[in-house]
Parts: structure tokens; sequence; C-alpha cells
């Protein structure tokens, strides 16, 4: 078992302890983050939905990012992030929300924000945590260490930790 499918595994035990679910709000991965919960047999009873907001205008259509964000801080920041996670909960029922918007690469990367560079934000319905990563490794490996920071981050939060303590 892979350690994103681990993670949901835990996850899923976790949330369905305390009768939670979980939302997430996902750019640079694809949905990633939602198809590991989904390979979780029984996730339907914790997982509420999953936003794929690719495209700034999807992450104000679907999330009310306010456009404005984009344009002061770009996409790729903590405020974009920390309000795709209040967007994303704001839309569901959801306890707890993740999201993620980064560079992948293999283009796109600025001296700001190089190739690599992720933004995540959880959610408990009372804060906001969110934390900047530098992922080493091509595409695909950027969008999977994406995925897998975002499940453990999640699993802190469903423990009453902060997503990263210390």
């Amino acid at each position: 078992m892979d350690a994103s499918t681990s993670l949901s595994a835990d996850l899923g035990e976790r949330l369905l302890g305390l009768g939670a679910q979980v939302t997430t709000a996902e750019s640079c991965t694809g949905g990633g983050i939602a198809e590991a919960i989904t390979r979780i047999a029984g996730s339907s009873a914790w997982f509420e939905a999953g936003y794929v907001t690719y495209s700034n205008a999807q992450k104000t259509a679907q999330l009310q990012v306010s456009p404005e964000l984009f344009e002061q801080v770009g996409a790729v920041s903590r405020e974009v992030v920390e309000a795709m996670a209040r967007g994303a909960q704001w839309h569901s029922r959801a306890r707890f929300a993740v999201a993620v918007s980064g560079v992948a690469g293999p283009g796109g990367g600025s001296v700001d924000k190089p190739v690599g560079t992720v933004w995540l934000a959880w959610a408990d319905g009372t804060q906001v945590f969110s934390r900047r990563e530098q992922f080493a490794g091509d595409r695909d490996a950027v969008r999977r260490q994406t995925v897998v920071c975002a499940l453990q981050g999640l699993l802190h939060l469903a423990t009453g930790e902060k997503p990263f303590p210390g």
C-alpha cells in the first residue's frame, strides 16, 4: 500500500470515529487528493466533495476566491489556498477541508515561485492553517508529494493537532 492510500485509510477511520467529513479544493494536483481518498472503500461516509479548480476563473466561480487576490498575490499563495479551503468548506457540509495550489512544472516557475512551490491550507471550521512547501523532482513527483503532504495535514487536524505541529 502506498503512502497516500495508507494515509487515506487512516484519515477515514479517524473521520468515521468523529462522525465528520472532508472536502478538497485542488489545483496543481488535479483531483489527486480526492482520488487517493476515494480509493478507500466506504469513503462515501466521510468524503463530501472534491473541487478541481485549475483555472483562476473556476477558483472564483466554484469557491468564491476573490479575483483581486490573483492580481495582488497570484494563484500560488497563502491567501488563495486559504480562500479555497474556506470556499470548499462553505459549499459543503464537511468539517475539514484541504486546498492546494502550486507550480508542478516543468514550466511556469519564477524566481519567487520556482517549480515545486506549493501552498497548502487546511481548515477545521474555526481556523485555517497554511504552509508553503518546496518539493523536488519532476511534475509527477511534485504532485505525489503534494497529495501525501495534504493527507498528512488532514490526519493531524482530524486528531486535534495543527496540520504540522512544531
